[in-house]
């Protein structure tokens, strides 16, 4: 699969913009904070309808203006398909595929699948738990039609439940349809559960591998998945909880509280890792996920990479640039040094400045 081209209309910096890519790699250059990532995020929102900043979509609208449009053209399986996403300020974005609008924006979601990597992946061991979480649900959703209607779903619920919740505290009569809300977040609770576990274990075969090659067999590198609640225990636990939910007005027990642990030789890396052992678990867990989206879809992955080069010494660097072979990229960066040290050819070189791209 292939990015063919993009188009941006008051997207961010840009104002109009319309540019298309080699199917190999692609360089995007120039100082900070000229919209280079800006680039990289439409092409993101483009595949999973999510910004890889978390930004809302009245954010991403370039200011002063009241809507912007994203085209992107792709072709997957010798075959081109037309992207076509509209941003409002106050209103949902309307997606069509193919000229066609979609009635959920989720449905965009498997049609392409993207593999983002930037400088603040690099701390994803170390950050919070919901950076991990984020990290499950994008890969998941992209690979899974399932496991995206059950995260909805159970979203949903959640949010539903959490605001009965805060009713019960006013109107105690409340209480007995608080059962209702249970065994759907039961339901599509579980499930999530279960696929996460399975997605983990699939992770965990590829990257000892990986880990391994980048630490010159010194290192083991282990994903261990936290479930928050073991799918057999979900009703229980959330039934003993039911009281301290009721206390504090939102819901404690379930996957929307998962987390994972990343162990090196048995160690926890975000408690006993040197920054160097955290950077390189990070870039591992990367390329695992380039793998298994090969594995799964049975083709490559577009890669996203936002300056994340600068912040890799040379050895890593190599690693990353050696597993993008065959695969289209798209790369920022500073200056174009690191290619050239590095000897990668480079099939198209864009000049970002100030919200305007030059072919280089």
């Amino acid at each position: 699969m292939i990015v063919k081209s993009l188009e941006l209309s008051n997207f961010r910096n840009y104002e109009n913009l319309s540019m298309e890519f080699s199917p190999s790699t692609n360089i995007l250059y120039g100082d900070n904070a000229q919209g280079k990532t800006n680039i990289l995020e439409a092409v993101f929102l483009c595949a999973t309808t999510k910004s890889h900043k978390g930004s809302k979509d009245r954010e991403i609208i370039k200011l002063q203006s009241e809507e912007a449009h994203i085209r992107m053209r792709i072709n997957r399986d010798d075959v081109d398909h037309r992207l076509d996403m509209h941003l409002k300020k106050n209103k949902p974005k309307g997606v069509a595929i193919n000229g066609i609008p979609i009635k959920r924006s989720s449905e965009l979601f498997g049609i392409i699948n993207v593999v983002f990597f930037s400088p603040e992946d690099l701390s994803i061991i170390k950050n919070g738990p919901s950076e991990r979480r984020r990290f499950i649900d994008m890969e998941l959703c992209q690979l899974s039609k399932l496991y995206l209607h059950n995260l909805i779903n159970y979203n949903k619920v959640l949010n539903q439940r959490n605001n009965l919740l805060k009713q019960i505290g006013f109107n105690k009569s409340l209480l007995d349809t608080l059962y209702v809300w249970d065994q759907q977040l039961i339901r599509f609770g579980s499930a999530l559960i279960k696929e996460r576990d399975s997605f983990m274990k699939s992770m965990n075969e590829l990257i000892i591998t990986l880990h391994k090659k980048l630490s010159d067999g010194k290192e083991e590198l282990e994903i261990v998945y936290e479930p928050n609640v073991a799918e057999d225990e979900f009703e229980n636990k959330l039934k003993k909880s039911m009281e301290r939910d009721i206390a504090l007005k939102v819901t404690n027990v379930g996957p929307h509280r998962d987390d994972l642990s990343f162990l090196i030789n048995g160690q926890d890396v975000r408690k006993y890792g040197s920054q160097g052992q955290q950077r390189t678990a990070a870039l591992s867990l990367k390329l695992a996920e380039i793998e298994l989206v090969k594995q799964v879809t049975k083709d490559k992955p577009i890669l996203l990479l936002d300056d994340v080069l600068s912040e890799l010494d040379r050895k890593r660097q190599n690693q990353l640039l050696d597993s993008i072979v065959g695969i289209q990229t798209i790369v920022t960066c500073t200056g174009l040094e690191e290619f050239v040290n590095n000897r990668i050819e480079t099939d198209r070189i864009y000049k970002v400045i100030q919200g305007t791209v030059e072919q280089g």
